[in-house]
């Protein structure tokens, strides 16, 4: 007879294996998303090294999310057949390599390419994790795993503008980018040790069942009106954060202080995902919160860009209180957003297509969010009608918001 003791000591094993899986899972978004936002502290030093333009540097802020915008259905269908964390291990090294060639050249041709392979490995870190969570998490964990899940790109900003701020004080952006491509290789090791292989699937039937799983899922329309009212947040969200040691640059803020403040900015981004946690535990609806999160942005937005802030003590205080704002409520969008995701598959449909799907939607936004943004400048010759941009995708994730959740089938509405 199995004593009491041992049920209860395999119990907790069990359950301390499930949580260093997903929490190993969220690491590598996290460190795929840290390259991504390596690149807008480190800007001002590309821009004087390689002599870039502001909208060469707005192609550059989005060219890494290329991949996302046109392969988030393959991988969710090379996930199917291949396995979810092999394609992430993939991913991992991609990252790696697209950051140690991209340390190598004086090209921004060249620079524009590596970015692109390092957005095939974001791709596939970031489409597969959620459907990889899902499977490594212990159910009564999943709601937690996922809010976690939706703060990976806030955890990565303030990762990627503090630490590399502080370490552009000492260290070339090449160097930066090596450092970042081994710390890359180096998480391989513990996400192979915490989570299980991928289950073997008998060829037989693997193509035309996977495939299967993704058109049905591709048929259905609330992953598209879903993946758009992401890419209402991401756009204007990217975007701002893109920019926004450029925009602290020109109240002439010093590079590391800009820096510092920027990830002040996009840190507290985590916060709006845990508030989101515990407001769908308190029984609120999604789309109530996502709606007032959306107004609460476009005001904030509003605030930041149009009002002509004095380069003072006071004025840096004003400027800075609007986008933490702007980001902390706005965080709450991707952690329910991703909660909301894993529901939307259909009866035989596809978790890691949904999230492709959604993925290959909202990327347009990241990939010409901070372009338009720049555009917008540089028709109007200052940053104070950038408004134009947050306020407008604010009116449309609002629209898509009320579409999603309208009606009994929506999950958690």
């Amino acid at each position: 007879m199995v004593q009491p003791t041992t049920v209860s000591h395999n119990a907790a094993t069990r359950q301390v294996h499930s949580n260093s899986a997903w929490l190993t899972v969220v690491t590598a978004g996290v460190m795929a998303a840290i390259h991504i936002w390596k690149l807008p502290v480190a800007l001002p030093a590309l821009e004087s090294e390689l002599g870039m333009s502001l909208l060469t540097s707005g192609l550059l802020l989005g060219i890494i999310q290329f991949a996302s915008m046109v392969g988030g259905l393959l991988v969710a269908w090379g996930g199917e057949m291949a396995g979810l964390r092999r394609l992430i291990v993939a991913g991992l090294l991609l990252l790696a390599a697209g950051s140690f060639l991209g340390a190598t050249t004086t090209s921004i041709r060249l620079l524009m390419l590596y970015r692109g392979i390092e957005g095939i490995g974001f791709l596939l870190c970031t489409v597969l994790a959620p459907a990889l969570i899902r499977r490594v998490c212990a159910p009564v964990q999943l709601n937690v795993a996922l809010s976690a899940w939706g703060a990976f790109q806030g955890t990565a900003t303030i990762v990627g503008f503090a630490a590399g701020g502080l370490l552009l004080e000492v260290l070339s952006w090449r160097l930066l980018w090596v450092v970042l491509a081994v710390l890359t290789l180096l998480l391989i090791i513990p996400l192979l040790r915490s989570t299980d292989p991928d289950p073997h699937q008998p060829a037989e039937n693997l193509m035309r069942n996977s495939g299967h799983r993704i058109v049905t899922t591709v048929r259905t329309w609330r992953p598209w009106v879903a993946g758009l009212t992401f890419a209402s947040y991401t756009l204007q969200w990217m975007a701002v954060m893109s920019f926004l040691p450029t925009v602290f640059a020109a109240a002439d803020i010093a590079p590391l202080q800009a820096a510092l403040l920027s990830a002040v900015v996009g840190g507290v981004n985590v916060i709006g995902a845990l508030i989101a946690g515990r407001l769908l535990s308190n029984g609120i609806q999604i789309r109530h919160i996502v709606v007032a999160t959306f107004m609460i942005m476009a005001i904030t937005s509003l605030l930041f860009f149009s009002i002509d802030w004095k380069p003072t003590a006071l004025g840096l205080a004003g400027q800075l209180l609007c986008a933490i704002f702007f980001s902390m409520i706005g965080g709450t969008v991707p952690a329910l957003l991703s909660r909301l995701a894993v529901d939307l598959a259909p009866p035989e449909g596809s978790v890691a297509a949904v999230i492709g799907l959604m993925q290959q939607i909202f990327n347009v936004g990241n990939f010409f969010g901070p372009s338009l943004l720049a555009w917008v400048v540089m028709v109007t010759g200052s940053w104070n009608s950038s408004w134009w941009v947050t306020v407008g995708f604010s009116a449309l994730g609002i629209a898509c918001t009320l579409i999603l959740t309208s009606g009994s089938k929506a999950p958690n509405s």
